[in-house]
């Protein structure tokens, strides 16, 4: 089945874009990307021949089963990168160094030192670098940092995130830490917008070969919130969840259905710091509110075509998607030594926070 391509503008230039890795997400890469206007999906790169082959006879696309030889032979403006997270850094690289605008599956690398690598080279290129945090893009999650910057939680006391589910045997190279906790700790630290101050895990391997498998943490953000993580690839259902508790009630979303929901706190009025000592709380209107459900994968690609022609940067800098590894990092060296450990905020770092915490205000 062969995707039709609306046609683009004349107004505005027609990218050229390519993927890197047409696995199980690289395939929805290619399947937007073909999707989308003012792109041509020009090529994709495997090093299994015979996915490349079906990916790029699906899109119309050129296969390759090596990215430099796609690089020497077609005129890029844009490229996904979808493969492994130990080969992000080498293949961003290259791609800066040839001036093409990337698209970095989650996380940007496997290590802060190689995230500092991509990060200066984007910057000294002058080219586009964003990170796959998805959820950032889900109707749900907008909806809601929309809500809380409105003020209609308060102060936020706690947030907990649990995302869990089965096994996925397509991720070898990294454990839950870097592969689901990356999501919500860039979650959490944009909602709360306050930087994650310290942070204690529990970390176990049950089943994977090489990584942790299972992720207890707590957070303590600089303004005094409190986060909880239940992370883990052991629970034999998917489920991927937020709750915010402030002081005028709960914010819960559901980031599958994209469903967002705020049950009140019955006994708030404008004396809020008198009442709560006589009173405490009690459950007041349920309200669902109504979202217009649409793929966070299609949001994402979408706005990052839209920063390339724009010239704009995008919602996710690399710089941002680096503090997600750094404290991913922490996450591990707290998991190995049983210990809070007390975080850097000062290079990783005030300035990055700042984009962080006001982005989408």
């Amino acid at each position: 089945m062969q995707t039709e391509r609306p046609s683009a503008s004349q107004e505005e230039p027609l990218l050229n874009a390519a993927v890197i890795g047409v696995g199980t997400m690289g395939r929805n890469h290619a399947r937007v990307l073909a999707s989308l206007p003012h792109v041509q999906l020009v090529a994709v790169a495997d090093v299994d021949e015979d996915a490349a082959r079906q990916a790029a006879s699906t899109y119309r696309a050129q296969a390759y089963t090596d990215y430099r030889t796609m690089f020497d032979r077609e005129a890029l403006d844009l490229v996904i990168i979808a493969v492994p997270t130990r080969l992000h850094m080498p293949i961003a690289l290259e791609a800066i160094e040839r001036g093409i605008h990337c698209l970095i599956e989650k996380p940007i690398a496997s290590s802060v030192e190689e995230g500092e690598h991509i990060v200066a080279a984007a910057r000294q290129a002058s080219v586009k670098v964003t990170v796959g945090h998805i959820e950032r893009f889900n109707p749900a999650v907008l909806e809601l940092k929309r809500r809380l910057a409105a003020g209609q939680l308060g102060r936020v006391f706690q947030v907990m995130a649990r995302r869990v589910g089965p096994f996925p045997p397509r991720v070898t190279d990294v454990g839950v830490v870097f592969d689901l906790a990356t999501h919500e700790l860039n979650i959490m630290e944009y909602l709360v917008a306050s930087p994650i101050a310290s942070l204690y895990a529990e970390t176990e391997q049950e089943i994977h070969v090489h990584h942790e498998d299972l992720l207890s943490g707590l957070l303590r953000f600089e303004n005094g919130t409190v986060g909880v993580l239940d992370i883990n690839w052991l629970t034999p259902k998917k489920i991927r969840e937020l709750t915010l508790i402030g002081e005028r009630g709960m914010f819960q979303v559901n980031y599958l259905t994209q469903e967002l929901h705020f049950i009140e706190n019955g006994e708030i009025t404008d004396q809020w710091d008198g009442l709560v000592a006589l009173m405490g709380v009690s459950e007041g209107r349920h309200i669902k509110y109504e979202l217009q459900r649409r793929e966070p994968l299609r949001l994402e690609l979408e706005h990052f075509v839209r920063a390339v022609l724009d010239d704009v940067p995008p919602l996710i800098s690399p710089e941002e998607a680096l503090r997600a590894v750094y404290l991913a990092e922490k996450m591990l060296e707290s998991g190995r030594r049983h210990e809070v450990v007390y975080l850097d905020n000062g290079r990783y770092h005030e300035k990055l926070f700042a984009h962080v915490a006001n982005h989408g205000r």
